[in-house]
């Protein structure tokens, strides 16, 4: 039988919070009530990697992170907590960021198509002669050559017996024999098994497969079962050691067949408990028959998001919006699904292009205007991708909406048509990676910089056009997650979120003020602007979600935001006299509108903290599996990362933790404060409770709320716990309060988890039951 966890707490190893730093934390992981520790991936790295994504070595734990030793160490700590251990880990993708320090990749470069790990990447042989394509060059090749830059090294190395070639920090091995044309660079680079290449080329003739646009990250074959085997012997012996319990798959999108990559990690780990990093847009469902027990939690996180969001405030927002860009010259706002479009287009033409050419080159005979088709299906693919024959009906809207928007097309997508739908054909398995790759960047990475009305609405997973969920809604995604995947992850904040739960929670409150927020905005657009109205709403957002926030992290923040846009500056080619007015309102935040913005977030703390500790109840006492992110049990204002993987005080969490503890015993409970506490109050209790009362969580029911402040409240009765939870604070306290709004229940006492007090049987006024917490968290006594 599967060994399956309650919850899992994230931790981010690194060489800063090694395996045995993780370790000295096991024990407050488990008095805070987690199930399981739950790691970043540990393999060996790119050398100084602070995420872990760019696996250079299968074989190996890194280092850095503590080895396998730091490993051992940590497995018993966690052990002796009793703690489970889910790990992450990346079977699309491998990091060449530094070709020496990874094995397959250097191999390759040196000895091209005899190399063993050859077959390991997906390299495009009718490019170059099969020559791989490194764009890390300045210029172009001639000036290169004309500069001097290329330096040629003969002398013998264990990993390059015939020397190396150095272009600045990038250090490559020379061919067999082809040293002894070390004086005829020309003739020298004809000779390797790879082609220097202008940087920019990377955009429009790559000739390998890469993870989004990032070219230092370079796709393997784990389709193809030796290159599964020797990438999964280390993974395999985690589990089969004791050293992991589970698994948490990235990026299963990029495979070539996800559901049979799954099928054969079932197989050598036993059936493990695995999740995967799938994201699913509204209405979508999760492939029924892959080998998993769920997603890594994105679906959850827009639900409980949602929840929170008054819907028609968010409308004020869109005028808010609407003006701004009146005001700024901009043309009107596209709808949420025609800008996807633009921006998804956009990476099709631009940094993505790579990827569609290759498409082109994978037809089986030519077909006139095929890359202009072909860019405009996958514009218009609805979801990730499809995994044929399933799917196929999201491939048919696209096509429909192609041929919509482009009739000039209609013949050479009618031919495409069959093409894409034969699954024998390479370009109808590769196609599925292409779509992926493009909503991932033109959605998450541009559009949801674009579109700046609300920040929770663009969240990863998320579809900002579906503002708000209702109470029913809610309930109903509840129920369909407990019928089908009940072991499933939820989260609320993860390393990839572009703003951290209590940012959300705080934002939303927002909607619940429009036009106080709109007057707001127009005061610190009079003090700082870049010139793009949506872009100052976005990055005062942004200061006011994270408050207090430093005038460099805020910086940092905007520089990413508006490159990511990619409407006034961009990554490739920034715009530094524009990115001055970002660095203008960085600044100002710090100085001349630092009473604005004290001002304005005094008057909705509150509420965003409400939204906060109802998120979190949410999400702790629902159906699945809740991860909590480091130090998340504490109000974290972190935005996208780097800024969500800053160093956790796990020291002060968990004297914070025994003093909790202690207060709680002797009555004192803790206020709604800066401190924290209360957060780490509810996170506690809810853990606790789902750890050591399972069998209290075994159903899901709309709980019964009646009166005249109904809704504003939201009930959970999972069985043996009924949850409750506060929404639209703002708008509660507007009218006064609960009133003679009560929480219905059975004839049965019950007490609160979190505030320790018992409640007589039957109905309790909500005025009685929140009035020191917005949630409650009722045990019944049966």
């Amino acid at each position: 039988m599967t060994y399956r966890p309650l919850s899992t707490y994230r931790l981010q190893i690194r060489s800063g919070f090694t395996l045995d730093d993780a370790a000295s934390v096991t024990t407050y992981l488990a008095d805070l009530g987690a199930s399981w520790a739950y790691l970043s991936p540990l393999l060996a790295a790119v050398p100084g990697s602070d995420h872990g994504y760019d696996v250079v070595d299968h074989s190996r734990v890194d280092d850095d992170r503590g080895g396998p030793a730091g490993l051992k160490r940590f497995a018993a700590a966690a052990r002796a907590a009793g703690l489970g251990i889910l790990v992450d880990i990346v079977p699309n993708h491998v990091g060449v960021a530094i070709p020496r320090a990874n094995v397959w990749w250097w191999d390759l470069l040196r000895l091209g198509r005899t190399s063993r790990h050859a077959v390991a990447f997906d390299i495009d042989r009718r490019l170059s002669e099969g020559r791989v394509r490194l764009p890390i060059l300045g210029s172009s090749l001639s000036e290169v050559l004309e500069s001097g830059d290329i330096v040629v090294d003969t002398t013998p190395a264990d990993d390059a017996p015939d020397g190396t070639l150095s272009y600045f920090d990038h250090v490559l091995p020379l061919a067999p024999g082809s040293g002894e044309f070390a004086e005829d660079l020309p003739r020298l680079l004809e000779a390797q098994h790879y082609e220097l290449r202008f940087w920019e080329d990377q955009n429009t003739d790559l000739d390998y497969r890469r993870f989004f646009a990032v070219s230092e990250l370079a796709g393997i074959r784990v389709e193809i079962p030796d290159v599964f085997d020797e990438s999964h012997v280390e993974i395999a012996r985690w589990i089969t050691d004791g050293l992991a319990d589970g698994l948490r798959v990235d990026h299963p999108d990029g495979l070539t067949d996800p559901g049979g990559y799954l099928e054969r990690l079932a197989d050598i780990t036993g059936g493990a408990y695995t999740v995967v990093e799938k994201i699913l847009e509204p209405g979508e469902q999760l492939p029924s028959w892959w080998r998993t027990d769920g997603t890594t939690g994105y679906d959850a996180m827009g639900e409980i998001d949602r929840i929170l969001i008054d819907g028609d405030g968010v409308a004020a927002l869109d005028r808010l919006d609407a003006r701004l860009r009146t005001e700024t010259g901009l043309p009107a706002a596209e709808p949420w699904h025609d800008l996807i479009h633009t921006t998804k287009r956009m990476i099709a033409d631009e940094l993505l292009q790579s990827e569609v050419r290759r498409l082109v080159r994978a037809l089986p005979f030519g077909v006139v205007g095929a890359e202009d088709a072909l860019a405009e299906i996958v514009a218009g693919f609805p979801v990730y991708r499809a995994y044929l024959p399933a799917g196929r009906e999201h491939l048919q809207h696209a096509i429909d909406d192609a041929s919509g928007r482009r009739p000039d097309l209609a013949a050479s997508i009618a031919e495409l048509t069959p093409l894409l739908l034969d699954t024998t054909l390479e370009v109808s398995e590769r196609f599925p990676q292409v779509t992926g790759a493009v909503m991932a960047k033109g959605v998450e990475d541009t559009a949801f910089y674009r579109h700046t009305r609300l920040g929770t609405l663009t969240e990863v997973g998320g579809d900002p056009s579906i503002t708000s969920v209702s109470v029913d809604g809610f309930h109903d995604a509840q129920r369909a997650r407990l019928a089908s995947w009940p072991h499933s992850l939820t989260a609320l904040s993860t390393h990839d979120t572009k703003r951290s739960e209590d940012v959300r929670a705080r934002l939303s409150v927002l909607a619940e003020v429009p036009d106080r927020w709109a007057e707001v905005l127009t005061d610190l657009r009079a003090v700082a602007s870049t010139g793009h109205g949506p872009l100052d709403s976005l990055l005062w957002q942004a200061a006011v979600g994270a408050w207090p926030i430093s005038s460099e992290r805020l910086l940092a923040y905007g520089l990413k935001a508006a490159r990511e846009a990619a409407e006034s500056t961009g990554w490739q080619h920034p715009d530094l006299e524009f990115e001055k007015g970002i660095e203008s309102i960085a600044n100002a935040a710090n100085g001349d509108a630092r009473a604005i913005l004290e001002g304005f977030v005094a008057e909705i703390v509150d509420h965003g903290r409400v939204n906060s500790l109802s998120a979190k109840l949410l999400q702790l006492a629902a159906p699945g599996v809740p991860d909590v992110y480091q130090g998340t049990e504490l109000w974290d204002h972190s935005l996208v990362d780097p800024d969500n993987r800053r160093p956790v005080d796990f020291a002060e969490r968990s004297a914070m933790l025994r003093r909790l503890d202690e207060d709680v015993a002797r009555g004192v409970l803790p206020p709604v404060d800066d401190s924290g506490l209360a957060k780490m109050l509810v996170t506690s209790r809810a853990l606790r409770l789902r750890r050591d009362n399972r069998e209290l969580f075994y159903r899901y029911r709309p709980g019964g709320v009646a009166g005249e402040a109904s809704d504003h409240a939201v009930a959970m009765d999972r069985g043996g716990v009924l949850a409750v939870a506060t929404r639209l604070p703002a708008g509660l306290a507007r009218r006064g309060g609960w009133g003679d709004t009560v929480l219905l229940r059975r004839e049965l006492p019950a007490t609160d988890s979190i505030t320790g007090r018992r409640f007589d049987r039957g109905p309790i006024r909500l005025a009685d039951l929140l009035d020191t917490y917005p949630v409650a968290l009722l045990v019944d006594e049966r």
